[in-house]
Order: structure tokens, then C-alpha cells, then sequence
């Protein structure tokens, strides 16, 4: 599945590194993907906002925003409040009328781009990244933010403060280290050729909690056979309830994985109905903002 064609909606998603924001409201972190519940009243708000606000120039009236909160099925009252919620975040900026795109949210929309619409699978024989981070016990906050955020982008854990992760992943695990200040307390190695005392597939079994993540691409599939008929409202529901998979599973080989494993069927569904969608849900939106 490849990144949207020029003309194509962006993502919704964020990485989970919070940007700052630079003006009107600086200093607030914007929403990432782990705060925003996918299915609730903000994370279907902070969806359309990540896929289209970027295409409108950045801007959008008050009334086309609560209405197209409407067409998702979300009331004028609590869309008002998710709003206010996605403001106090960081994500949008008052203006008379409407709102604005916070421009330091931009690079961690890019970033969910990347991830959402450039799904990548390791292959047998692929590089992996080893993180070894030491966090001081006077920063206990820091190491519980590395291990989540960590977590959130599918890295597994070899041991306490030692994690792996596919090696096209090492320039996000970077930024990331960077955005969290925990860059002088990691090292990254990059490893061709990991051998654990076992067979790889069962250390992968005991780094990854891959009952969580088939639970996840369960869910996924479930909820697209829920999605409404019309094709706004079906696309950010698509895109809302796939935006965390592409994070939490980090697209290990096939080979180190169950048989049974339901990760390729979600990716098909979604590059499907994704191609489908696009393009009316575009124009509906086009003809409201």
C-alpha cells in the first residue's frame, strides 16, 4: 500500500513524539495517537482534521466543522466540547469564524502519513534496531514515557531497558529519543542476525504480546464490516479505527509469525476500501468547507 496520490486527503494519525506549538497556544502538546481513543467523539474530530485541514489550506469555519461532525454522528453540544478539547491540545488554533491548523502539528501529521498509507513488512533476513536506554531513577517519568511511547510505535522487549524493532523504524526510535530529551541516555545498534537461545519465532512470541496485537487486528476487521454507507462517514471511520494498527504492529515477517496470523486480511480490507472512499468522501467535504 502505497502513500496517497497527489490530490488525495493526508493522514489523520500523529506519531506519538508531541510537537510544541509555536504561537496562539504554544507551550500545549498536540493530541497524539495515543491520548485520542480511536471511536470516541475527539479522535473522530482529530481525524478529519489531520485528513483535511491540511488540503483546505489549513482553515475551516465553525459551522462546517460541527457540521461535518454531524455527518459522523456526533451532536452540535459534544462536537463543541471535542473541539475545545483538540484546541487546549494544541491541535487547532481560534481565528474569527473558524480555525486554524497549528502549524507545529504538521511534522507529526507527516509522520502519520508515512505510517498510515506506506504500510512496510519485514522480509527474512531484514536488519533490526536494538535500543539499550539507561534512564537515571531521578527520572522515572521519562522512562515511563520512553517505554509507552516505545510501545506505541511496535517495539518489543528483549529485557529491562533493551527493546527491538524492524531497522527501518531506527530514524523514528531516533526522533523519538530526541522529542522525549532521552537521546543521551539510549544507544541504538542495528543487528542482522539476532540469536536468542531458542527459535527466533518464539523470542518474538515473548518480545511482542501478539495475543494484543491479533486482538487489535480483530478489532480492526470487525470494525469495517460496521462502517456506514455513506462514503465521508465511512472513510474517517476507516481511517479512525485503522490509524493505531500500523503503530503497535511493526509489520514483523511472516515467517516469525503464527500460521493463522490476521494482519495481511486487515491490510487488504483497508487498502480496498481506502481506494474506494477517497475520492467521494473528498467531495463531500469539498462541499461543505
Amino acid at each position: 500500500m502505497g502513500r496517497p496520490a497527489a490530490g488525495e486527503p493526508n493522514a489523520a494519525s500523529g506519531a506519538p513524539g508531541a510537537a510544541k506549538g509555536s504561537h496562539a497556544g504554544a507551550g500545549d502538546t498536540v493530541l497524539d495517537d495515543i491520548d485520542a481513543r480511536p471511536g470516541s467523539t475527539t479522535s473522530l474530530l482529530r481525524t478529519t482534521i489531520g485528513l483535511y485541514l491540511r488540503r483546505l489550506d489549513g482553515a475551516i469555519s465553525s459551522a462546517a466543522l460541527v457540521r461535518l461532525a454531524g455527518d459522523l454522528g456526533i451532536l452540535p453540544a459534544p462536537a463543541r466540547t471535542a473541539i475545545a478539547r483538540l484546541k487546549q491540545k494544541g491541535l487547532l488554533l481560534s481565528q474569527p469564524g473558524g480555525y486554524l491548523l497549528n502549524p507545529a502539528a504538521t511534522r507529526m501529521l507527516e509522520r502519520g502519513d508515512r505510517r498510515i498509507f506506506e504500510v512496510r513488512r519485514m522480509q527474512a533476513g531484514d536488519p533490526w534496531c536494538l535500543i539499550s536506554a539507561t534512564i537515571p531513577e531521578a527520572r522515572r517519568d521519562l522512562r515511563h514515557q520512553l517505554r509507552r511511547r516505545l510501545q506505541f510505535i511496535g517495539a518489543g522487549s528483549v529485557a529491562p531497558g533493551l527493546w527491538i524493532v524492524p531497522g527501518y523504524l531506527d530514524d523514528e526510535v531516533g526522533q523519538l529519543l530526541d522529542e522525549l530529551g532521552a537521546r543521551t541516555f539510549a544507544t541504538l545498534f542495528r543487528a542482522d542476525d539476532p540469536r536468542p537461545a531458542g527459535p527466533l519465532s518464539e523470542a518474538v512470541a515473548r518480545w511482542w504480546d501478539l495475543d494484543a496485537l491479533r486482538a487489535e487486528h480483530l478489532r480492526f476487521q470487525a470494525s469495517v464490516d460496521a462502517l456506514p454507507d455513506e462514503p465521508f462517514a465511512a472513510y474517517v471511520r476507516l481511517i479512525d479505527s485503522w490509524r493505531v494498527l500500523p503503530y503497535v504492529d511493526p509489520g514483523l515477517p511472516a515467517e516469525l509469525l503464527p500460521a493463522d496470523w490476521p494482519g495481511e486480511r486487515g491490510f487488504a480490507a483497508f487498502a480496498g476500501l481506502s481506494a474506494r472512499l477517497t475520492a467521494p468522501a473528498w467531495e463531500h467535504v469539498r462541499a461543505i468547507a
